[in-house]
């Protein structure tokens, strides 16, 4: 984790909390809209959200937000100072931008001047659309480019007296993402915003983010994360938790682990793991569940389970830390494993 610490509204990042991360999908001058959709994210475990600003009204709708939401905002904003300073003025607790496209050095020392004096840090960095090209032409679409290209961003804004700063480098590539943090990580100790750009619809974009992120968190890289999803929103807070938990940063969930069944399974193995985690899916507490296929290993496999279940063709055993508690009929199993799971999540 960084060196440095960053405060975003009410959330510290380098603090060794990693922050989680999504971003509205609706207009930002929707305000009745993105005010749900905020609150849907706060749900679900989000911490910091972001809202892109494409006019003066997407600026000023800031107010309005902030006015209706807990989570700290970012405002998401290219090509135009004007707007920047506009959404910091209305209330963003951060900016990201892209210092290449925000226009020259007086567009710069503009923004750098507003966020010094309300006292706001500045996402800065490069992803594989954005590299400088004095650094493309020199190295070509690779770690070191996005790196160089990041850290001159940074320079940018230093250069301002703006040290308040977050870096991200990002690429769709899963592999490149995680050589340039490492990378930027040996030069930089500014907190870092994790994510793999552009990684795709639900499915493919959860593996490529949690082989990429999660390879940097074990790292012991990154402050922030953003599982980058063409989906809901809040699908990625739950693939970032389920990342977090995944690698070991997060502790207060209700683990839930299933075998994959085999033809030893005779009961409805499957469909009781789907609806046992999505019963736990919000709860705060260090347990651990475990729904197995069959009497053979399931009470073996998941003897460190505070409470688990496995089936035969005409019975169930439920058992706890291994041992078995009681013996059930297959028709009535899962009503008694869930009166005995909310007993235990009391």
């Amino acid at each position: 984790m960084s060196g440095k610490t960053v405060k975003i509204g009410n959330f510290t990042l380098g603090s060794g909390k990693i922050a989680v991360q999504s971003m509205t999908t609706v207009r930002t001058s929707d305000v009745e809209n993105c005010v749900a959709q905020i609150l849907r994210l706060e749900e679900a475990g989000c911490d910091i959200a972001r809202v892109s600003v494409l006019d003066e009204a997407d600026a000023q709708a800031i107010r309005a937000l902030k006015a209706r939401v807990r989570l700290p905002i970012v405002a998401d904003i290219h090509f135009s100072p004007k707007l920047a300073c506009l959404a910091v003025e209305a209330g963003a607790d951060k900016l990201r931008i892209n210092p290449g496209n925000i226009g020259g050095v007086r567009e710069i020392a503009r923004v750098a001047d507003c966020v010094k004096a309300h006292g706001i840090p500045v996402r800065v960095g490069a992803n594989t659309g954005s590299i400088a090209p004095a650094f493309l032409e020199k190295y070509g679409k690779s770690a070191e480019a996005l790196v160089e290209s990041a850290l001159e961003n940074v320079r940018l804004f230093e250069g301002h007296g703006v040290e308040n700063l977050v870096v991200s480098v990002k690429a769709s590539n899963v592999r490149l993402t995680v050589e340039a943090y490492a990378l930027l990580a040996k030069r930089t100790d500014y907190p870092l915003h994790l994510g793999v750009t552009e990684a795709g619809t639900k499915e493919q974009g959860i593996v490529k983010g949690s082989i990429g992120i999660g390879a940097l968190l074990l790292q012991g890289i990154g402050d922030t994360v953003r599982v980058s999803l063409t989906a809901d929103p809040v699908e990625e807070v739950y693939a970032a938790h389920a990342i977090l938990r995944a690698v070991g940063l997060e502790k207060d969930f209700v683990e839930v682990i299933s075998c994959p069944t085999c033809g030893r399974c005779e009961y409805d193995c499957m469909g009781l793991a789907e609806r046992v985690a999505a019963r736990v899916r919000g709860e705060k507490k260090q347990r651990k569940i475990a729904v197995m296929g069959c009497v053979v290993n399931g009470p073996g496999e998941a003897k460190d389970a505070d409470l688990g279940i496995a089936g035969g063709k005409e019975y169930c055993i439920i058992f706890e830390r291994g041992r078995e508690n009681l013996r059930v009929p297959v028709e009535s199993a899962e009503q008694v494993f869930f009166a005995r799971l909310e007993e235990l999540l009391k």
